[in-house]
């Protein structure tokens, strides 16, 4: 091959757009990302009255019976539902880095300095005022670091930076990470079982189907996806509410290559 055609390939290959580009620059820049977070977070707030008055409210399909006298809780999934982390994919995306890099994302997570998602701490903060916990069903892993004797630094980290952005009541109990117990993994049903043996949980908040449902993230198709959208969907803006993450999620993973095949043209 001719020097001036490598070239001409490794210069298209450095400004080729990353693939995550638009996503990116949507959650960063979008009043449309902004006023629907915001919308989000309204329409819940609004439904916590409601749902603490009515003790036979729960967000939990499986919560069926002998919970009406359990104390109230909300689960809330963490990244892109209460912290974007929006900086940490524009810098793989300045960096031109394709792949997810555990290790950046681990410094990202121990510099614990992402903002809130637009109306997460408000909201947040009044279920705390009335009497609500909230736990945070997170899929952020516990992992060693060299040097530290703490098998989780992940969780003082995460708390640290939840406090910074102006939440009230919230400390280590609340944060439940994935490996943090050995059924803990990024199947986050064990985790709601638990929930619902000692909370009614009266509302779901999360950014992947998976935070409302179990087995919906792997070996499953769009369209059965959807069924189960429209079959749950007394529970869609009352009890279960969905943030908006068009960069990474089960939405993209189920997805079988080549990709364009799920495209719809006219």
């Amino acid at each position: 091959m001719a020097f001036s055609t490598v070239f001409l390939l490794a210069a298209a290959a450095a400004t080729a757009p990353h693939d995550n580009m638009n996503a990116t620059l949507w959650y960063q820049t979008s009043a449309e990302f902004r006023a629907n977070s915001l919308q989000t977070y309204k329409m819940a707030s609004l439904t916590i009255k409601e749902a603490l008055t009515d003790r036979n409210w729960t967000a939990l399909p499986t919560q069926t019976s002998d919970f009406q006298q359990l104390p109230p809780a909300i689960i809330v999934d963490i990244d892109e539902t209460i912290l974007d982390n929006s900086p940490a994919a524009a810098q793989a995306i300045l960096e031109q880095d394709t792949g997810f890099n555990s290790k950046r994302w681990d410094n990202w997570v121990a510099a614990a300095k992402a903002k809130a998602v637009p109306g997460a701490v408000d909201f947040l903060n009044l279920a705390g005022k009335n009497g609500v916990t909230v736990l945070y069903i997170s899929n952020r892993e516990c992992a060693p670091r060299a040097n530290s004797k703490d098998v989780c630094p992940q969780k003082a980290d995460t708390l640290k930076n939840l406090q910074a952005t102006g939440i009230t009541q919230v400390d280590a109990s609340q944060l439940w990470l994935k490996s943090e117990q050995q059924d803990w993994t990024s199947e986050k049903e064990s985790r709601r079982l638990k929930a619902a043996q000692q909370y009614r949980v009266i509302m779901l908040v999360g950014d992947d189907f998976g935070d409302f449902l179990p087995q919906v993230k792997s070996k499953i198709t769009p369209a059965k996806r959807f069924e189960l959208v429209d079959r749950y969907q007394q529970y869609w803006g009352s009890r279960w509410f969905m943030l908006t993450n068009p960069t990474y999620g089960s939405w993209e993973t189920i997805l079988q290559q080549p990709k364009q095949q799920y495209l719809q043209g006219f």
